[in-house]
């Protein structure tokens, strides 16, 4: 079965359970550093399956079945670049658990190897930085028409040795969250990379948290199919933009009417910038109170949102007002997971709410949790997936600089009757 290594985001463990809820027969193998993750599918997995995903930065597929060391490194290139088009070739090696030594050396040796055979060549990165993600896609590596990306991982006594064959797209990232029309500073920014991996947990959730069937004859992972979902904080919209990118209808609302408006002249913008037909996924944007009831002719697959994070905060926050902060959204989050519970029955819920970063601690909701109970939801991660903080059935997502994290939790509903 093919072997993967996925090179993980800032938030490894998130990256982790994303990856468990999307991989068609996912096997996992091991983590390395808590920054690379080895495992095994039987699909094809390649970049239109990486651009899904928000928490790996790097994919390679392994291409060596024996035994191999580093002294085969060199023609183990040569024959990644046999198809390239004629002229100069680039490559780079990225590699861990390697010695910088040894890694200056082996790109001396790829260089002299490919002059021998009359290849001039120029590699990117070098042996302590390897080549950012916008550089393997400038400068051809991962289409294989210019180069390529060796990527070398020494495992006790194993050399893994694979390509590279997906990267992030930053300009991609960039272009959809800075050049959008609207975006309210004013509130918390949810990146679209955080909101692909909901959409990602949303899907296995409405799946009945199983796993897309693996098609290997595919040159990608099987699609899921198109899901319609609800994000009833839609805010400025970077959910429901996600969401119409993947071809999925969306249904946004929002308290605000100044919210509603902001969404509405993103997803006008996206349908333009991205050539999304209306066709393809339907969008419906509507100023609505998320604690009254909702009233829909046919119910979402799921819900996908962030509820509120409260105030932007630019100072940690004094214990007394996060105390005070944390009773309101308690009190927000049980009347939202009531009003879901009567008038969204079996629909499942991916809902990110608010943690504080105080002093040395920070200061977690607990009624929420109850009042998800109560009304009749329970938690669930993917498999072999560890909670963030024991016993505690969620994901903590937080940046070293902000006093305001995010809690991921995954709510399934009871059955409908």
């Amino acid at each position: 079965m093919p072997s993967y290594a996925a090179f993980l985001g800032h938030q490894p463990l998130i990256s982790l359970a994303e990856l468990s809820a999307t991989v068609p027969g996912f096997v996992f193998r091991k983590t390395l550093e808590n920054s690379v993750m080895l495992f095994e599918s039987p699909s094809d997995l390649g970049a239109a399956f990486l651009n899904s995903l928000g928490g790996t930065v790097i994919l390679a597929k392994r291409i060596t079945e024996n035994v191999v060391s580093s002294e085969d490194i060199p023609s183990i290139l040569l024959g990644e670049l046999k198809d390239t088009k004629r002229g100069k070739v680039t490559f780079a090696l990225r590699t861990l658990h390697l010695p910088h030594g040894n890694v200056r050396t082996l790109y001396r040796q790829c260089k002299e190897a490919l002059r021998k055979i009359g290849r001039p060549c120029r590699y990117v990165g070098n042996e302590r930085t390897p080549a950012a993600p916008v550089l393997l896609r400038d400068a051809g590596l991962l289409d294989g028409k210019h180069g390529c990306e060796l990527v070398l991982i020494q495992d006790e006594e194993d050399l893994w040795v694979g390509r590279t064959v997906a990267a992030q797209d930053v300009d991609a990232y960039t272009l959809r969250d800075m050049k959008k029309p609207v975006r309210d500073t004013t509130i918390g920014l949810l990146p679209p990379k955080l909101a692909q991996i909901l959409l990602n947990f949303g899907a296995w959730l409405a799946s009945g948290c199983s796993l897309p069937i693996p098609d290997p004859a595919r040159r990608n992972a099987k699609k899921p199919e198109p899901l319609t979902v609800l994000d009833p904080f839609c805010g400025t919209g970077v959910i429901p933009l996600e969401c119409l990118i993947r071809g999925w209808d969306v249904l946004a609302s929002d308290i605000s009417a100044k919210a509603v408006s902001g969404t509405e002249k993103n997803i006008e913008w996206l349908r333009k910038e991205f050539k999304i037909l209306k066709k393809d996924a339907t969008s419906a944007v509507t100023k609505q109170d998320a604690l009254k009831p909702f009233s829909f002719k046919k119910l979402p697959d799921v819900v996908v949102t962030e509820t509120t994070l409260g105030p932007a905060l630019t100072d940690r926050p004094a214990q007394k007002n996060a105390s005070k902060m944390k009773t309101e959204s308690e009190r927000l989050q049980s009347a939202f997971f009531e009003n879901c519970a009567a008038t969204l029955p079996g629909v499942p819920l991916v809902v990110t709410w608010p943690f504080w970063k105080v002093k040395n601690d920070v200061i977690l909701l607990e009624r929420a949790w109850e009042a998800a109970h109560a009304a009749g939801y329970h938690a669930t991660l993917p498999p072999g997936v560890t909670p963030t903080r024991p016993g505690r059935l969620s994901l903590l997502y937080r940046r070293p600089d902000q006093f305001v994290g995010r809690e991921i939790v995954l709510l399934v509903p009871k059955k409908r009757k």
